[in-house]
């Protein structure tokens, strides 16, 4: 099941230059695609109505200039920590009132959006202090960005088993019927890190939730006990980060990968740097999960607090990552951050083809590889619409070195610095 129900945006006015999706067509002209066509694509409705050759869809209606620009299905950000971004700068603890959340929730959101992740799925500590605080504040902000950007909150209790974990299962099941559509949280916390799964399962069975749990992944012994608890679960089971895998013997960690192919689980890496959740840094070994044939994706873990005070929330940063330091291919490296992880969250796929959700990132560049290595410039289509634009412009000044080798411009002629 998808994380969230599909949102309706707010209606524009005639003429913006960000469309509508209210039924009106937003034509995008003159867009690159990954196959080397330079196309015309019609958006109505929230989706794509038309793809074809440059100038081929002329009609009266909202134009974006897309020449220049590489046209691709949008990111989904499958792993934040939205409740704690942006709070790297602060002294003391985390604040944790409810306004405090919502605005951090919000600005967060809004920074992934940027980079081109029209869905997210923010992870949210329940219980200790803060209760179903936290909570309540990510739904709100959920319902505060509807229309730019789809919001989903993980439930995350501290400890689940024993007479400590009796008050967050509670909890937890209060957590669902508020609005978190998923459940999770990281069982390597708790004192018996097998109920705690089995307890998380149990919730997720009565309704009908997806699971999605963060392990380190350094113990061979649990995550096969975790593999055979979650095998052939539907809605299937995600896990994050899983860095520990990587420290394992390669033999060891080809066993567990094949155990968690076998259960059909999804593992979320994260080479931008840790998470709240674990405390130990690493990322999974990519390469060796995907040959065994586990599902692997790609989020964007801290933004900016304790556990990464650098964090930047990108998609395309992540995707940059898997292509240079751990060998995949630019165009797996994408899929990894895009399609792969809209089908880890039970969104809907989205290709730049007729029929096909609007949900679009158009970015500076005419092939993939230049577009993860210098994506400053970029557009975001959600629901049909342009909800965001970066621009970039580089010019090199006062040397007439650069006038006389015609340096090249990160940017169009035109366009403001």
């Amino acid at each position: 099941m998808p994380d969230s129900r599909p949102q309706q945006p707010p209606s524009s006015s005639s003429g913006s230059s960000s469309g509508r999706a209210d039924g009106s067509a937003l034509l995008l002209c003159g867009a690159r695609l990954t196959d080397g066509r330079t196309v015309d694509v019609r958006l109505g409705g929230g989706r794509i109505e038309a793809v074809g050759t440059a100038g081929s869809l002329s009609m009266h209606t909202t134009r974006v200039d897309l020449a220049g620009y590489l046209l691709l299905p949008a990111p989904a950000e499958p792993h934040a920590h939205a409740d704690t971004a942006l709070s790297a700068d602060g002294d003391g603890p985390i604040p944790y009132d409810d306004q405090d959340v919502q605005r951090r929730t919000t600005e967060a959101a809004l920074l992934h959006l940027g980079h081109g992740a029209t869905a997210l799925r923010s992870h949210v500590r329940i219980g200790d202090v803060q209760g179903l605080g936290a909570l309540a504040a990510v739904l709100q902000a959920r319902r505060a960005l509807r229309g730019l950007a789809e919001l989903t909150a993980v439930a995350m209790p501290r400890v689940l088993t024993g007479l400590a974990g009796a008050e967050e299962l509670a909890m937890l099941r209060d957590a669902v019927k508020m609005g978190a559509s998923v459940v999770g949280g990281c069982p390597d916390l708790d004192p018996d890190p097998t109920g705690y799964v089995e307890t998380v399962l149990e919730v997720a069975s009565e309704h009908g939730c997806p699971v999605d749990l963060h392990t380190d992944g350094d113990d061979p012994a649990r995550l096969a006990r975790l593999a055979a608890l979650t095998g052939g679960l539907r809605p299937r089971v995600t896990l994050s980060p899983c860095g520990g895998l990587g420290r394992l013997p390669s033999e060891v960690a080809s066993r567990a990968a094949d155990q968690l192919a076998a259960a059909g689980v999804t593992v979320v890496c994260l080479p931008q740097g840790g998470c709240s959740g674990v405390d130990r840094r690493g990322t999974a070994p990519v390469r060796l999960l995907r040959a065994a044939g586990v599902r692997v994706v790609a989020g964007s873990g801290a933004l900016r607090d304790v556990t990464n005070p650098v964090g930047r929330g990108d998609p395309l940063e992540a995707a940059y990552l898997l292509a240079s330091r751990y060998g995949l291919q630019p165009e797996d490296a994408y899929d990894a951050v895009s399609s792969s992880a809209r089908a880890a969250l039970g969104l809907p796929e989205v290709r730049v083809e007729a029929g096909f959700p609007a949900e679009l990132l158009a970015v500076r560049g005419d092939r993939l590889a230049g577009a993860l290595s210098l994506a400053y410039s970029r557009i975001v289509v959600h629901q049909g619409r342009v909800v965001v634009r970066t621009n970039a412009v580089r010019e090199f000044c006062g040397s007439a070195a650069a006038v006389a080798l015609d340096l090249p411009r990160q940017g169009r002629v035109g366009e403001p610095s």
